[in-house]
């Protein structure tokens, strides 16, 4: 389980407002679950579905693929930013 804030720390590049909206979307689709906790300060956790938990090989296999190819890949994302 990951709290927002954690998530945020790991994904700094996403704006929070970005990532609420993306976690939110993800839970509607069922790929990852909310728990919110009745305390205060207010604590939520979210964590993978069962189906979520089936798209790891899925990302495993492309982050190897993106790895392999780096030195193909690096060069349009550079020429990507600056133009």
């Amino acid at each position: 389980m990951r709290r927002p804030g954690e998530l945020h720390r790991k994904i700094s590049k996403a704006s929070r407002r970005l990532l609420d909206t993306q976690l939110n979307q993800l839970v509607s689709h069922g790929i990852v679950s909310k728990t919110s906790f009745d305390q205060k300060p207010l604590k939520v956790e979210y964590s993978l579905t069962p189906l979520g938990q089936t798209l790891i090989p899925i990302i495993e296999l492309t982050a190897h693929w993106g790895e392999a190819n780096r030195s193909v890949l690096e060069p349009l994302f550079l020429n990507e930013q600056y133009a």
